[in-house]
């Protein structure tokens, strides 16, 4: 039997392997009857995130169950296999009581430091199949590094194992990017960086986010930031690994329907008082990621107005690659929330241009198509490329 495609066809599927009506399905979910109906019915394509996170829970399974975020890597692999990362992320020999299993000689710290700084290069570019291909090499090589040199590679492995779980989550696998993620945060345990060891809690969280762990995701994120918030004096560093971190609670907030305006406005002091964008373990924090993560927010509460505001406070270059086509697709689903539909496509269609491979693998992408295609009589010929690109001809 082929496997269901679309949304309706798997609540479908997935409320009749467990013997419910539609309506125990709503009443678990705590929404209406109707909703399911047309869901089931193809009468609506999608729903929001919130209301997608309900009904999961209620047929115990992850929202992916749902919204299909299986690997879209296709032949963008450049050699590459996910079964590689996994074997040497889980692999024996990382036991207590067995010895390491990679083997040679460490390399010199300026060039391991180069090859990270490649990987996070590849990672926000979304050149996902490149980064794939060398990040088993590269985990192994920093791990026999970090055992011969000690703590002056920690920060390289530990960020080894960030970009490692950031690409695995971006392609639907949250399976193994949470082991990755866990690697991160008792890698820079190891160290002396409070800073460093406070940032991969975020990688964690942002983990969590995508298994649909909310409070979870929103609890850690936040009692980090609590952790190292900054005093008075604090240094332009701490400010913004406690601002990233708040930043990071906004996701989960939002997909528990909880406003994040607490975390936004203590995110947004800690940008003005830095005053420009500060770069931190290879990215950055300023005003531009506040106000990202705040049209994020708004779009899944939707509130377009706030969305378009908050884009109106990004200017050109403070977003690059990934980041700014995420933020494109926020402001697509909050011009199709305001009704300016061909609005809405034209933004999707830039942010593929940022990388083809990682929108894909976006939900909001996939969504934000899916109710234009539904809204149209006659397909347009932004909608047409938008559907192909996602693959969504059959669904």
């Amino acid at each position: 039997m082929p496997e269901p495609t679309s949304i309706g066809a798997r609540l479908r599927a997935l409320r009749r392997e467990r013997t419910l009506t539609q309506e125990q399905l709503a009443e678990a979910a705590g929404v209406s009857v109707d909703l399911v109906g047309k869901l089931e019915q193809g009468r609506r394509v999608t729903a929001r995130v919130t209301t997608l996170a309900k009904l999961a829970s209620a047929l115990d399974v992850e929202i992916s169950a749902l919204i299909d975020r299986r690997e879209r890597l296709g032949t963008d692999r450049d050699g590459g296999s996910v079964l590689a990362l996994r074997d040497v992320l889980t692999s024996p020999s990382l036991l207590p009581g067995f010895d390491a299993d990679d083997s040679g000689d460490p390399t010199p710290i300026e060039q391991l430091t180069r090859t990270v700084d490649r990987a996070w290069r590849q990672y926000w570019a979304g050149e996902f199949g490149e980064l794939l291909a060398m990040l088993p090499g590269l985990i192994g090589e920093a791990r026999v590094t970090r055992q011969a040199l000690g703590a002056p590679a920690v920060q390289s492995l530990a960020q080894a194992y960030e970009v490692t779980s950031s690409l695995l989550t971006q392609i639907g696998r949250t399976d193994l990017g949470i082991i990755a993620a866990e690697r991160a945060v008792t890698t820079a345990h190891e160290g002396d960086d409070l800073l460093l060891w406070a940032w991969m809690h975020a990688a964690y969280s942002w983990v969590l986010l995508h298994q649909d762990r909310y409070a979870e995701a929103e609890d850690l994120a936040v009692k980090t930031a609590e952790r190292i918030e900054p005093g008075f004096r604090g240094e332009d560093r701490e400010i913004a690994v406690w601002g990233s971190l708040l930043t990071s609670a906004v996701a989960p907030a939002v997909a528990r329907d909880r406003d994040p305006g607490e975390y936004l406005s203590l995110a947004a002091a800690g940008a003005e008082r830095l005053g420009r964008r500060v770069s931190v373990y290879r990215t950055g924090f300023g005003s531009a990621t506040v106000a990202m993560q705040a049209g994020y927010g708004y779009a899944v509460l939707k509130q377009p107005g706030k969305v378009l505001e908050a884009s109106r406070r990004i200017r050109p270059g403070d977003l690059e690659g990934i980041s700014w086509g995420a933020h494109l697709m926020d402001v697509a689903q909050a011009h199709l929330d305001a009704g300016h539909r061909r609005t809405a496509s034209r933004a999707l269609l830039e942010a593929r241009q940022v990388s083809p491979v990682w929108f894909r693998h976006q939900r909001i992408a996939r969504s934000v198509t899916a109710e234009i295609r539904e809204q149209e009589r006659r397909l347009s010929p932004e909608t047409r490329t938008l559907v192909k690109a996602l693959d969504l001809e059959d669904e």
